[in-house]
């Protein structure tokens, strides 16, 4: 989320720095394999290009779909390796490194993330090198095996990489500053794990077929929205696009649900360039960012509930960081009880749980666990209802709360936050067109790993009912 730490000189393109020639970065040393696809998804029949930069002599590679067990669907041998340069901003601007094999995606090839092993082998070496890399497939056939798509966080993975030099926080950038450009097309280290995977086992493993897209598919492929009833958000989906937001807006204007499983949602808004080969964000020092002078300012590059951007996040997914915070994380309620306060029982979510108003749950598994989304609320007979007046629809309900903050020194930067909020973890849900679902928190997928039989019951009931019919349109 955010870091404490700014440092801006990498940023900067003043006259002075213009003509200063940039050197390659220090080259890997000992047995090393280390690549990149050229997309981040594909359907069937196109080429998957790997770009790959090696010093073993010999590379095997082998292809799985990711689900409750790995599936096999690839392999191959024999692939030459050849070390190539990291330039100075391969973190920004990518590695240029050629293209050292191709292999088509089979019609075969069910909709899903893929992972690739490579392994590398060089002559006096016992062990071989390994690298684990991924692409998604996407149908060929959108909303003909399902009607539920899975959009994959796939900016966060890119935003969190400080592969090559910056990612974009400071805290574990090469040279202890703060990039605001990054690109895919270097390794990146995917966050499918600490989410998303648990997500996926669980509802595969439970008879739900899933079709699978990037976050970029949101801006570059619209149309596939159209032939779904319900798309899924699940753990830490951080960045998006501008487009990316007004096709997700617009799909639920015409009928579409959606379903947040995620925290931390929507809070920074990118640019895609190079047609979303990479992803430009000034965050925290968004005045460095030269749309900040201009007159318009809705494609600034900050935090989306920024007063200049005019657009929190809370009009999309219904909740926002800037009324959330963290919980069990970074300082903040690291003895709090990690599970949601239930306020409105009878709500069609809560159906065959039994759970009572006052009860927790989801507390065995940390649910509440990380960075949490919330909004303002105000208190009346016992309940909670939104004011409205931080950008959350009129008709939001409030289902569950967990408390949240924000840690010190995160806030400092921006100029409107009250340093001394406590904020809250929101559950809740509400319809404008179509049925939104926000679970409030990046961790309730740890609550389908743990089995927790309310999370369970919940997510089927959100599953089932969002995925089976869309709702009214609404005009925008």
């Amino acid at each position: 989320m955010f870091a404490t730490r700014l440092a801006v000189l990498s940023s900067l393109c003043l006259p002075l720095f213009c003509s200063i020639a940039f050197a390659d970065q220090a080259p890997r040393t000992g047995l090393f394999v280390e690549g990149y696809f050229d997309q981040l998804s594909y359907v069937a029949e196109e080429k998957v290009g790997l770009h790959l930069s090696s010093s073993a002599e010999q590379i095997s590679m082998t292809v799985e779909r990711v689900g409750p067990k790995n599936e096999q669907v690839f392999t191959h041998d024999g692939i030459i390796g050849k070390v190539y340069p990291i330039p100075d901003r391969a973190s920004s601007d990518g590695c240029n490194w050629p293209v050292a094999f191709e292999f088509p995606v089979s019609k075969d090839w069910r909709s899903g993330y893929y992972q690739v092993t490579l392994t590398g082998k060089k002559a006096g070496e016992e062990k071989p090198a390994r690298a684990v890399l991924f692409f998604v497939v996407r149908s060929s056939h959108p909303g003909q095996d399902t009607k539920i798509l899975l959009q994959l966080s796939t900016n966060t993975y890119n935003a969190y990489t400080n592969w090559g030099g910056h990612s974009l926080y400071s805290y574990h950038d090469r040279d202890g500053l703060q990039g605001h450009r990054v690109s895919f097309n270097r390794p990146i280290n995917s966050q499918f794990n600490n989410w998303e995977l648990h997500f996926v086992r669980w509802a595969e493993s439970n008879g739900y077929t899933l079709d699978y897209a990037a976050n970029s598919d949101l801006e570059f492929h619209p149309e596939i929205l159209k032939h779904y009833n319900l798309v899924l958000s699940v753990g830490h989906d951080e960045y998006w696009s501008a487009p990316m937001r007004d096709h997700l807006e617009e799909y639920i204007a015409k009928g579409g649900n959606v379903a947040f499983f995620s925290g931390n949602t929507c809070c920074w808004q990118v640019r895609s360039e190079e047609n979303g080969r990479a992803l430009t964000s000034w965050k925290q020092v968004y005045q460095l960012d030269p749309l900040y002078r201009t007159s318009d300012h809705k494609l600034l590059s900050t935090a989306w509930s920024h007063h200049l951007v005019q657009r929190p996040e809370n009009e999309l997914t219904g909740v926002g960081f800037l009324w959330g915070g963290y919980h069990r994380s970074h300082g903040q309620f690291m003895e709090g009880p990690a599970s949601y306060e239930v306020h409105r029982p009878e709500h069609w979510i809560f159906a065959k749980t039994d759970i009572k108003k006052g009860e927790r749950f989801g507390g065995k598994d940390t649910i509440v666990g990380y960075e949490c989304d919330g909004c303002e609320m105000t208190w009346k007979e016992g309940l909670p209802f939104p004011t409205h007046r931080d950008g959350t629809p009129e008709s939001f309900t409030i289902l569950g709360t967990c408390p949240a903050r924000w840690a010190p020194g995160d806030s400092y930067w921006y100029d409107k936050f009250p340093k001394d909020r406590i904020g809250a973890s929101v559950l809740g849900t509400y319809t404008q067109g179509g049925n939104v679902f926000t679970s409030g928190s990046t961790d309730w997928a740890h609550g389908l790993r743990g089995n927790d039989a309310t999370v369970v019951q919940i997510t089927r009931n959100i599953l089932d009912k969002l995925s089976q019919e869309r709702g009214e349109p609404v005009s925008n």
